[in-house]
This record gives C-alpha cells, sequence and structure tokens, in this order.
C-alpha cells in the first residue's frame, strides 16, 4: 500500500485504541492526560483497555471520575478482570452510580466475603435497589428492568410536572417517558415529553396523561412478554410489583439484550448444546453441556445404521447406489434444518394460530416439493451421465439408478421439511422450547427417513420391478 493510502485510510478509518494507549503511557502530566482521555468516547476507551497493562489500567482508573469509568465499564468485555482491578473505594462508588442491574451483576462477580462488604458500605438506596433486583429469577423481566425513570404524582399542574421532571433528570436521563403515580405509587399512567413541553400552564395533566400505556409485571417470564413488548416499540415500558406499584422500567435497550441473550441461546441449542459457551469455559463443564446430547445422537445413529443393515441385500446386489447415498442423506439434513429454523423463529409468536401453524406446515412442504423436484430433476440428468460414461453402464441402468435417486431425493426432501417443522411444534404443544429440537436432532431423524426412503425405492423398483440385481 503507497504511503498515499496509508495516510488516506488513517483519515477515514483513526486508530481511536492506539491513540489512547500512547496517552496513557505518555509522561504528560495526570491532569494533561485526563483532559485528552476525555475527548473520546467511553466505547473507544473501553477497547483499549485489553492494550494497557494492569498498572497502565490501575493508573486509568486513578485518572478518571466515577461518572466516566461507570459508561467505561458499561462497553467493556471483560468486566470482570476490570472490576477486579478497582480499590474497594472506586468498587462502592462504581456499583452506587451504576443502574441497578447493572451494579447486580458487577456483585456476582466478586467472592462472597467482598460482595458482602461492599454490599454493607453501600448507601441506603443502592442496598435497596440491589434487594430488589436480587429477588427476581434470571428468567423474569424484573431482572432485566432499570430504575432509571422520571415519575410525577397524579393531579399536579404542568408547571409542578416539568419542576418535577428538570429535579430527577439530574439523576435519571431515561426522560423521554414520564410516568404518572397516585398516591400509593400505583401506576395511573404515562405522559410523553413531547407533550408535556408544549401543554400550556393550565393544561390538566390528566389531558395528556396516556393511562392506556402498557406495561408488564416484574414477576412475568421474560419468553412470555418479550413479544408483547417489542409489538409496543416504546422508549420504555414500566415494570409494576404485585400491588400495580411502578418499581422500575424496561427500556429498548434492556429488549434488545434480551433477543440477543434469547437468540445466542437458541442458536447453542440449535447446535444440540444446553447454553452458549466461550473459550473460557472449563472442559468438564463443556462435556457436561455436549455429552447428553451426542448419547441421544449416538442411540439414533446405530438406528440408521441398523436400519442400513437390513438393506444388505440390495447393496450387494446393485453396489453402485452407494455412491449417491450421502447425496441424498446431505440434503434431507439440510432442507429439514431450514425448516426447523424457520419454524423456531414464527413460534416466537405466541399469538400464531392453529390455522396459521397448519399453514406453516402446508408451506414447507410446498418449499421442500418443489425443491426436491428442481433438485431431483437436474441429478437425474447429471447422474446418469456419470453412470453410462464414467461407470461405463448401459443405458438402462443408468436411467434406472439415476431415476430412483431423483425420486428418493423428492421423497426425502418433502419429509424432512415435514419433520423439520412438526417436530418443533410438537414440542411447543408439549410445552418443552422448540428449540432442543436441534439441527443435530432433526439431522440424524432425517437421515433415517432418508435412507429407508433411498433404500426403499432401490428395493422396490430396480430389484423387484425392473429386475436389475
Amino acid at each position: 500500500m503507497e504511503e498515499k493510502d496509508v495516510v488516506q485510510e488513517e483519515i477515514l478509518h483513526p486508530d481511536y485504541q492506539k491513540e489512547i494507549v500512547d496517552i496513557v503511557r505518555s509522561k504528560l502530566s495526570p491532569k494533561a492526560i485526563k483532559e485528552k482521555l476525555l475527548d473520546y468516547h467511553e466505547n473507544d476507551i473501553a477497547l483499549a483497555l485489553p492494550l494497557l497493562t494492569r498498572d497502565e489500567r490501575v493508573k486509568l482508573y486513578g485518572l478518571l471520575d466515577i461518572d466516566t469509568l461507570v459508561d467505561i465499564f458499561d462497553y467493556a468485555e471483560d468486566v470482570k478482570e476490570y472490576f477486579s482491578e478497582l480499590s474497594l473505594v472506586k468498587k462502592k462508588a462504581i456499583i452506587e452510580n451504576s443502574e441497578a442491574d447493572t451494579a447486580v451483576g458487577y456483585l456476582r462477580q466478586i467472592d462472597k466475603n467482598e460482595r458482602d462488604t461492599l454490599i454493607n458500605l453501600l448507601d441506603v438506596e443502592s442496598k435497596r435497589d440491589i434487594k430488589l433486583f436480587n429477588s427476581f429469577d434470571d428468567d423474569e423481566i424484573g431482572s432485566k428492568m432499570t430504575t432509571n425513570y422520571v415519575w410525577i404524582p397524579e393531579g399536579v399542574d404542568v408547571k409542578t410536572a416539568m419542576k418535577e421532571l428538570v429535579r430527577q433528570a439530574a439523576e435519571h436521563d431515561n426522560i423521554s417517558i414520564i410516568y404518572v403515580l397516585d398516591e400509593n405509587r400505583a401506576f395511573y399512567g404515562a405522559i410523553y415529553l413531547k407533550d408535556l413541553i408544549i401543554a400550556r400552564n393550565g393544561t390538566d395533566i390528566g389531558d395528556i396523561t396516556v393511562t392506556s400505556y402498557p406495561y408488564v409485571y416484574a414477576t412475568e417470564l421474560i419468553d412470555d412478554c418479550i413479544e408483547r413488548i417489542k409489538d409496543y416499540s416504546e422508549d420504555s415500558i414500566p415494570v409494576l410489583d404485585s400491588e400495580n406499584r411502578l418499581i422500575g422500567v424496561v427500556t429498548a435497550t434492556d429488549v434488545i439484550e434480551v433477543v440477543d441473550d434469547a437468540l445466542g441461546e437458541d442458536y447453542a441449542k440449535l447446535a444440540g448444546l444446553s447454553a452458549e459457551e466461550d473459550l473460557k469455559e472449563p472442559l468438564g463443564m463443556s462435556l457436561k453441556k455436549r455429552l447428553p446430547w451426542l448419547i441421544v445422537l449416538l442411540g439414533l445413529a446405530l438406528v440408521v445404521s441398523s436400519v442400513v443393515g437390513t438393506f444388505e441385500a440390495v447393496v450387494a446386489g446393485l453396489p453402485l447406489i452407494m455412491c449417491f447415498q450421502s447425496l441424498i442423506l446431505d440434503m434431507s439434513g439440510n432442507v429439514g434444518t431450514q425448516s426447523l429454523a424457520v419454524t423456531i423463529r414464527v413460534l416466537m409468536d405466541e399469538k400464531l394460530t392453529a390455522k396459521q401453524r397448519f399453514a406453516l406446515v402446508f408451506k414447507e412442504i410446498k418449499v421442500g416439493f418443489f425443491n426436491g423436484l428442481l433438485l431431483g430433476s437436474v441429478s437425474f440428468i447429471f447422474i446418469g451421465l456419470y453412470v453410462y460414461f464414467l461407470k461405463s453402464q448401459d443405458i438402462t441402468l443408468a436411467l434406472a439408478v439415476s431415476g430412483c435417486t431423483a425420486i428418493a431425493l423428492l421423497v426425502a426432501m418433502v419429509l424432512s421439511s415435514l419433520s423439520g417443522t412438526v417436530i418443533p411444534m410438537l414440542f411447543k404443544k408439549l410445552k418443552i422450547d422448540p428449540a432442543v429440537a436441534s439441527g443435530p436432532l432433526i439431522t440424524t431423524i432425517n437421515d433415517l427417513v432418508a435412507v429407508v426412503t433411498y433404500y426403499g425405492l432401490a428395493w422396490i423398483l430396480l430389484i423387484n420391478v425392473l429386475h436389475l440385481a
């Protein structure tokens, strides 16, 4: 790359992380280093942390104020390592200035003795919020909420509401929606910031309050309410306790994280795992997650092998057909996995009717049929040419083998589409997570279907009808 191109690349894509590292390692005064670092986005500083040594990071922690550190830690990947490098005083300050759900996450990453010490040092409000979050299971929506919201009492005038908004905005920056509560902190409705700003002083708050604003209960399961939350597309949704009191909100960012986690978990299940694995996971834990599925799949594979054994006479009479077994197995497995992925995505909609489910099954069968018809036609031509010219067989045998393979491919793809759709639906009906109908399971079942279809047709058409062996 020419020097001119390098300069142009640096202008278009500056290496902020390297610049940050150079600033931290410079011999500038602490104040000068801090001033330069504050010119960078907190995400860029977070990305630079792995490039620094432990001592350099400790130096950085001492230079920056708590609010900046809180934002940096929000973006950091390996936050557990960085949090452990802080002094007890800094840890306390970080926890007190972080969102309650984030603070709980920090506390869960340190040993019990230090955690108990830190909790005892926290202010009353932080202790209360942490206790609240710890009262919810990880699969309840309350564990994903934040206490970063603004509320006003029911019945106040616009001027008082604006004063209350300004007062609370100093501590809570999530101000696009203002929640209205009654004297018992029970949720009454919500006001959009724009409506409050343009309202005249004499306007009754009730006139701009949306009393039909959506809400969820803290103990609702995430899987049960996430689609409902997504449907409303609001910046935040209030989270209520059993007495309808507002205790937190779920923001759009929280929803994105929850959906991302759910997709990651489903992706892991599609691979036959019980959860996502990372590079640092112990060997024993990885084996524990994978081995149960592998044992089940081994049993199914033995069934497939035994089925092949029952067609030993077919293979002995026409060994040529063994050449195309993998073609049938691979294509049926691919089609089944595609149908599985589509079905799991559709089943995320809890409002799916029986008619819509039937329509999905019918659609996937049609897709499998036409794909099988097209690919079967192509395979008929090329397998026939292959057998006739390269294997030097007569035209009758070439056409018979290619025709049998094409028909088997069509039938196997249709049946694989059906199993890839029906199996997760059956799991859903039985109250089992449909994602556990994993890719390996569907593929193995489809192998069984493909083997029976292929060798069964070969036995009927090639041996019993055409008497080619």
